[in-house]
């Protein structure tokens, strides 16, 4: 998806001129409505791709409508948008919101509300041009079997929704999948596993009477092989699933081991969950008489991976290793960041997936969605803030985990089957300060009290949440030279300048990797976030504007590409080096002074030769969608000018909570947090509608 802004005053030519104004009389043909998308096209409204494949719809239908037609047009648009289907209802009205605009759009020979003009006004209408025996769509009734059109028309006959035939079955797919791990019952000894629960989480007399989440998700999490918990930062996803690793191998039949898998999208985010997994899992009181080895299962789980990584990435294929006929040799798998997972990704995952094993998935639903198309953690989550627990799901966790649901949490039957094994953690034990009350406020939709949070620029050094609105682009850069005394890019270039400690007349391998480490561990302190790559408040201007700052701080030196201090991010995997799209490294001299790019995972180190590096970006600022994942001690978020159209509350959120101890907020003109907390994004998806009359499971 591209957010370059469109260009709004594209001329008209005579000719098309002439045909605008002859259509009142002779009505739309699909030739012109063709034009008229091209047109759209060439003012930057719509992508090459999107008229590109109404004109494909054409080809394979010569007697298509012009309501086909458009709606191919919108629905490709909304791909690249982040959509997996179209509300049809949504073409009833002018699609503005919808298509992300400017209003500028709307008015005029050349505007949407004079083609909207030409098109059907009712549902029942756009059903009926949609559904009218064209050969470029298949009509979903029950499932019924592909035919191979291009279009699907499916979903509630009340609600119908057109989707890309690709698409249609990921949603089919993964919907049927997530459907049945949830609802397939498994045997629980409910007296044994509340007496594991009960060693693993101590009791908090300090709150006595409140719910214990993680308790509760961990009983949960036995009833199915399908288990989702969500919550925001510091609410202890990753620790809950640790104690839920080792419930299950409490529980686990002796004679096999329990083989674990762990992953996460990106080479940061695995690394996170490893080192968060295996240290929960340290820290864990067990008696040396309960006879669980955790070490064991620690050394057994190996590396956390990226999906790509896990599931055999090909060159320059779509295609897996690990498939249906080769699936994964694993009992438990647990995905962290799990928002960042893409529809087909979650397809691609779940056919690998071995039928009898069971799937965690960790995320917060409040989190940006994928960059690619889908939202399926936030479909799963749709019921996460209400509960809506059955009764026999509540009488399970009162004897399974001895906590009680309020009558808040329960509904009557039927409940929803996705609901009985989602659970959604609270309390959080790391935002509770300023960062944190901002994050809720804007989580909420409460503009105000977030930007109440806000200190001003007098107030820099003593609040840990700052906002700034600066004249221009490149007083970002004073925040990377280490302005206010807070974590800067300065910090990881002081390290670089100072080198390794020498040994007599040599740097050895020991603190040539000591010092590495603390390079990267600096640069890992601070990060600037981005909305959009292009434009003067993009990462591209920024990253070049913050480079020449630095050096002209004397703070870098710039010798070709790949000069020492260039931090990178990976823009494409490679399996066979062991690096992933997302990765982030610096460019360093090994000891023999070869510039190598240096990753670290944890604490384990691995670098690669800038000669085979061949995709990869500076990444002293980022995006706010690359970012996830990742925590910095100090994180500054730019929105930028005109930014109606990228920002939104998720945006902000995820930016925010990329902040450990101070967070910068900088806005290119005044009031443009407030508009992003009124804009929360919501993807238009086929998952819920399929998930939404599924009866509870006994």
């Amino acid at each position: 998806m591209s957010l370059k802004k469109p260009s709004r005053t594209a001329p008209v030519s005579s000719a098309q001129m002439d045909w605008l104004s002859d259509l009142p009389a002779q009505g739309l043909s699909a030739v012109q409505t063709l034009q008229w998308l091209n047109l759209w096209t060439g003012q930057g409204l719509l992508r090459h791709i999107d008229s590109a494949f109404a004109a494909q719809v054409l080809r394979l239908d010569a007697h298509a409508s012009p309501a086909l037609l458009v709606a191919a047009a919108v629905l490709a648009h909304m791909e690249g948008r982040g959509h997996t289907c179209l509300s049809v209802a949504e073409l009833c009205q002018l699609p503005l919101a919808l298509l992300g605009w400017p209003a500028a759009a709307v008015d005029g020979a050349q505007g949407l509300k004079a083609l909207w003009a030409h098109l059907p006004a009712t549902l029942a209408d756009w059903r009926q041009a949609l559904q009218a025996h064209s050969p470029s769509v298949g009509v979903r009734l029950a499932d019924a079997p592909d035919q191979g059109q291009p279009l699907v028309l499916g979903g509630p006959d009340d609600v119908p929704l057109l989707s890309l035939r690709r698409y249609a079955g990921y949603e089919q797919r993964v919907g049927q999948s997530l459907l049945q791990r949830a609802s397939e019952p498994l045997t629980v000894h409910e007296a044994e596993a509340r007496a594991w629960l009960d060693r693993f989480f101590a009791s908090k007399p300090e709150e006595p009477a409140a719910t214990d989440w993680q308790k509760v998700a961990c009983a949960v999490a036995l009833r199915a092989r399908l288990s989702v918990i969500t919550g925001g930062p510091g609410t202890g996803k990753t620790y809950t699933a640790a104690r839920f690793l080792a419930l299950l191998l409490a529980l686990h039949p002796d004679g096999s081991p329990l083989r674990v898998a762990l992953a996460a999208p990106t080479g940061k985010a695995a690394a996170r969950l490893k080192q968060s997994i295996d240290d929960a899992l340290t820290r864990l009181p067990v008696p040396a008489d309960a006879g669980l080895d955790l070490n064991a299962l620690i050394a057994r789980m190996g590396p956390a991976r990226t999906l790509h990584s896990l599931l055999g990435a090909r060159p320059d294929t779509r295609q897996f290793r690990h498939h249906a006929a080769n699936p994964l040799d694993v009992d438990v798998l647990i995905v962290d960041e799990a928002s960042m997972v893409h529809l087909e990704m979650m397809d691609a995952l779940l056919q690998a997936l071995p039928p009898t094993a069971r799937l965690v998935l960790l995320g917060d639903k409040d989190q940006l969605a994928s960059v690619e198309a889908g939202a399926v953690l936030g479909d799963l989550c749709q019921d996460a803030a209400a509960g809506r627990y059955s009764a026999a799901t509540a009488q399970f966790v009162l004897h399974a985990a001895g906590q009680t649901l309020a009558s808040e949490w329960v509904v009557p039957d039927p409940a929803p089957v996705l609901a009985q094994q989602t659970v959604m953690l609270r309390q959080s034990r790391r935002f509770k300060g300023a960062i944190g009350q901002l994050a809720l406020a804007v989580n909420r939709g409460d503009s105000a009290t977030a930007r109440a949070c806000l200190g001003g620029s007098d107030n820099a050094v003593a609040s840990p949440v700052l906002a700034l609105q600066p004249s221009s682009p490149q007083a970002i850069c004073a925040l990377a030279l280490g302005a206010a005394g807070k974590p800067s890019h300065a910090d990881y270039l002081r390290l670089l300048q100072t080198g390794p400690a020498v040994q007599g007349a040599e740097v050895s391998s020991e603190s040539h990797a000591q010092w590495v480490c603390s390079v990267l561990k600096a640069f890992e302190r601070f990060r600037i976030l981005c909305a959009v790559h292009q434009g003067d408040w993009g990462t591209q201007a920024l990253n070049a504007a913050v480079q020449k700052a630095l050096a002209d701080a004397g703070l870098l030196r710039i010798q070709g590409e790949w000069y020492v201090g260039r931090p990178v991010m990976v823009t494409r995997n490679d399996a066979q080096l062991g690096v992933f799209n997302g990765d982030v490294g610096v460019v360093l001299p090994n000891t023999e002074g070869k510039p190598k790019v240096w990753f670290l995972d944890g604490e384990a180190l691995r670098s690669v030769s800038v000669m085979r590096l061949a995709q990869a970006d500076t990444a002293f600022v980022m995006t706010v969608h690359k970012s996830q994942g990742s925590e910095f001690e100090h994180t500054a978020l730019v929105l930028p000018p005109g930014g109606a159209e990228v920002l939104s509350r998720e945006l902000v959120y995820t930016g925010i909570t990329r902040a450990r101890e101070h967070f910068t907020l900088v806005e290119a003109e005044a009031g443009l947090l407030e508009a992003a907390i009124h804009r929360p994004s919501v993807r238009a998806s086929g998952l819920a509608h399929r998930w939404a009359a599924s009866p509870v499971k006994a």
